[in-house]
Parts: C-alpha cells; sequence; structure tokens
C-alpha cells in the first residue's frame, strides 16, 4: 500500500491534491470544522484498522473509562509511523498551514509554524515534545469520548484531523462526532458529523477566530463523540504537533 494509490487518489482520483482547499477554509470559518474529499479508499481503511491488532505500533493504549474520559480505547502510534499515516501527516500539513497562519493572523498571535512539517516536528522535539500523537480509536457498543482538546505541551497546531475508517449506518449506528464552541459572551453551540468512511474532518486543536464587535475573538472548541449504538466504529487521528 502506498500513500499515492490510498491517500493522494483515494482510488476514485480524489484526495489531499484534488481537495479545494480554499472551500475547506471557508468552511472552518463558518463552522469551525470541514469535510475533505475521499482522502482514503476503502482497502487502505480496512487496513488502517486492522493496525489496532498489531500492539507493536502503538507506543502506548488508552482505556479511556479508566480516566474518564468516556468509554472505548485508543491508541497512539509510535515512531516510525506506518507510511500511509505519515504520508498523510506529511500532505495535509502544507495544506493547513495558510489556514493556521491566517487564524494567527487575525488573533495576532504568532505564527511558529514552517514550511515543512520535518522542521515542525524538529520544532517540537526540541522543545521536549517528542512523542508521536497520530492515533487509531476503536469503539464499540455504549462507547463514547468525552469533549477535550488535544493540547501535549507548549507548542500546537491549531488544525487537525480525523478520518472515518467504517461505514456509518452499515458497520455501526450512532457515534457522531461532535464539536463544542463556546461563543463570546454566549451560550455555546454544539455541531455534530457524521464521517464518511475515508473521508476527512478538519477541526480546531484549541480554539478558532470569529468576529465580534471589537475585531476578532478567540472561540475555544472542543471534540467529542456520541454514544455508539451499535457495531464497531474506527477512527484515524492526525495530530500535527508531537507530545511531552
Amino acid at each position: 500500500m502506498t500513500l499515492a494509490v490510498h491517500a493522494t487518489d483515494g482510488g476514485e482520483g480524489r484526495g489531499v491534491d484534488a481537495a479545494d482547499w480554499a472551500a475547506v477554509g471557508r468552511e472552518l470559518d463558518a463552522q469551525g470544522a470541514a469535510l475533505t474529499p475521499r482522502l482514503l479508499d476503502a482497502e487502505a481503511c480496512r487496513e488502517i484498522a486492522g493496525f489496532y491488532d498489531r500492539p507493536g505500533l502503538f507506543r502506548s493504549t488508552v482505556d479511556m473509562a479508566r480516566h474518564r474520559f468516556g468509554a472505548g480505547e485508543y491508541r497512539y502510534f509510535s515512531y516510525p509511523l506506518p507510511e500511509v499515516v505519515a504520508g498523510l501527516r506529511a500532505a495535509l500539513y502544507p495544506r493547513l498551514l495558510p489556514i493556521a497562519r491566517e487564524w494567527a493572523a487575525r488573533l495576532r498571535r504568532p505564527a511558529p509554524w514552517p514550511d515543512t512539517l520535518d522542521e515542525w516536528l524538529g520544532q517540537c522535539h526540541d522543545a521536549g515534545q517528542v512523542r508521536p500523537t497520530p492515533l487509531l480509536l476503536r469503539y464499540g457498543p455504549g462507547d463514547w469520548n468525552a469533549l477535550h482538546r488535544d493540547l501535549y505541551g507548549d507548542l500546537v497546531f491549531p488544525l487537525q484531523v480525523v478520518i472515518g475508517l467504517d461505514q456509518a449506518g452499515t458497520d455501526y449506528e450512532g457515534g457522531e462526532f461532535m464539536l463544542v464552541e463556546q461563543r463570546p459572551r454566549a451560550q455555546s453551540r454544539g455541531t455534530s458529523v457524521t464521517l464518511p468512511q475515508g473521508h476527512g474532518l478538519v477541526f480546531t486543536t484549541r480554539d478558532r477566530p470569529v468576529r465580534s464587535a471589537r475585531g476578532w475573538s478567540a472561540a475555544p472548541v472542543r471534540h467529542g463523540v456520541s454514544t455508539v449504538r451499535a457495531g464497531r466504529r474506527h477512527a484515524l487521528g492526525i495530530v500535527f504537533h508531537d507530545a511531552l
């Protein structure tokens, strides 16, 4: 399996290179999350979901119930990442970088992210954030993920991607991806998304700029997964900063 077949081409001539990233940026501005075209074909989705049963690929397993994060499990990959995961991470980073820089400018924040993922990860590692953060999540009936943010140190890339690996309505029921945005001086707004198999959802890691009476304000956002009612749900999470 290669990235060229499964992630860029996606088996249907669509993927990272074919996505309309300007449209993704507009949807992120409007909603705080945006679906991409298909990034992985069904074969790649099945293969990646199967990685979960190969513990040697991972540095740790998290039992969400034990830590009161929800119910179910997820596993953080170890380095070196599987080729398809590393390829997706490297291909998505430069597409999301202009959006990250634009958001930083609106909020008058520093934009420390260099042009390539390798340079950015080098900065993370120099700061002691050396543990890889791409992860594989597995949910069964009754499992869910509490609202949270994936912050693993001082260095944070403001966008991340989750890719659905199973078919909603066929392989599982429920398990919608959820976002809750704390709006300035207003009640919170919730959004739910059903992830199509092989498609990515780009969303904010920590907060996003929203227009306010004073120009731009930062709206904190948390994400999670609603209860899976039946079947088994897998997802690939791609975070672009590493962890302490």
